[in-house]
């Protein structure tokens, strides 16, 4: 049976009026786009929402015309609510911008509508962007975060207790979220620079022999290297230096991984 509503709420270090026009009018800068997050990831092209009652929230693939609706907007009041009824499923969601603490408190709830049967519960995921591009918009370029090519996927027991351990002992960030304690996303992905690493669920026991490596580059080698040794990581090697210097390490379910000193001009 499909839930009736889903909800979740972030906090924001900007007034209200603000948060409102970040949300609406920067979208497609704080939208992640990872290969999930969106309908139609290999065509998606850009975010974008039209402001004011009947305008339409869009994900775009060749402009003008060429788009598919998510949906309408029922209400706009700039720095207080903004909602519309979706085009893809059967919900409506309503987004309220509260002033708390100095900044604002954004909560998304999505519901079912009465009689409805399809829902794509997304926004309680999706809100959790919205803090992270306001904290860097101030330096940040305007130009949308997109992934490389590349990507590398590695399969583990617990992935997501595999991205706590990897985040708070090796500082691998994500562009979505840490999975907290007690959840299990079906989709977990961090990022080192703009590259991704993709945490998959292990589904047959391991037979062989791990035989890969990981490599990253980091900005302060010995830092890394103090921090892993004094958490408790596995050390395969110290550092060394053969043009380049590095370590080799292996986290919690045997991956090994070798951190190198970035260059300067690495970005």
């Amino acid at each position: 049976m499909t839930e009736p509503s889903a909800t979740a709420s972030v906090e924001v270090g900007v007034d209200p009026a603000t948060a409102f026009e970040i949300f609406t009018e920067e979208i497609d800068l704080w939208w992640v786009r990872g290969p999930i997050n969106f309908f139609d990831a290999a065509r998606a092209t850009a975010m974008q929402i039209e402001p004011g009652v009947g305008g339409r929230i869009l994900e775009v693939y060749s402009p003008p015309d060429d788009v598919l609706e998510l949906g309408t907007i029922t209400d706009w009041t700039p720095g207080a609510l903004f909602a519309y009824r979706s085009s893809v499923d059967d919900t409506e969601t309503r987004i309220d911008f509260e002033a708390y603490d100095g900044g604002t408190r954004v909560t998304v709830v999505q519901s079912l509508v009465p009689g409805g049967e399809k829902a794509f519960y997304f926004w309680p995921n999706v809100i959790h962007w919205l803090p992270a591009w306001v904290e860097r918009r101030d330096h940040a370029s305007r130009t949308p975060r997109e992934l490389d090519r590349l990507a590398i996927a590695l399969y583990y027991e617990d992935p997501a207790a595999a991205a706590r351990w990897l985040h708070t002992i090796f500082g691998l960030d994500s562009w979505d979220k840490i999975p907290a304690e007690g959840t299990d996303p079906s989709w977990i992905e961090l990022q080192v620079g703009t590259r991704a690493i993709l945490l998959f669920k292990l589904t047959e026991k391991r037979t062989a022999q791990l035989d890969h490596s990981v490599w990253v580059y980091v900005d302060d080698l010995d830092a890394h290297f103090a921090h892993s040794q004094e958490n408790g990581a596995k050390i395969l090697s110290d550092i060394h230096q053969h043009g380049y210097r590095c370590y080799e390490v292996e986290d919690l379910e045997g991956h090994q991984w070798t951190f190198a000193q970035a260059r300067p001009t690495m970005a």
